[in-house]
């Protein structure tokens, strides 16, 4: 056999090694859960929420979305300018303290906004529903699988 001929199987048997083996860790492995989607869960699935409930939460999250799309946005050019200063200065210069100082009170922001959408969502809830909503705030808050 050629040498030409035992690359391209040693290639092929190597591309369907790397195949299976994804394969594998996925089906082995247990895929990561979403921060907060226990919360969705709860809200969506276990509360029975009514019809006005629903509807009111259909708003809060659109609107959410687009506020946590904004911030996401601003912490990808945050990201930009910290990588930008670090080419630039090669240390923790004054131009790398400012850009981390600026993407830091960014996630600052980002989490105060993703409480006050927490707190707004409760507000829809009924007396006999905050009990497993707070519950669920609290375990995704908590939660080690992460």
């Amino acid at each position: 056999m050629s040498g030409r001929i035992r690359l391209i199987l040693c290639v092929i048997a190597c591309f369907i090694a790397a195949v299976g083996g994804v394969f594998i860790g996925r089906a082995l492995l247990p895929s990561p859960v979403q921060p907060g989607a226990e919360l969705h869960e709860v809200l969506h699935h276990k509360l029975a929420l009514d019809a006005d409930q629903q509807a009111r939460l259909h708003v809060l999250e659109q609107r959410f979305a687009v506020q946590r799309r904004a911030f996401e946005l601003e912490l990808r050019a945050d990201n930009a300018r910290l990588a930008e200063a670090i080419e630039v200065e090669h240390g923790n210069g004054p131009r790398v303290v400012a850009a981390v100082d600026r993407s830091h009170a960014v996630m600052g922001e980002l989490q105060k906004a993703t409480l006050a959408h927490i707190f707004a969502m409760r507000q829809l809830l009924r007396p006999n529903q905050t009990g497993q909503f707070d519950q669920a705030v609290v375990k995704a808050l908590t939660d080690d699988k992460r």
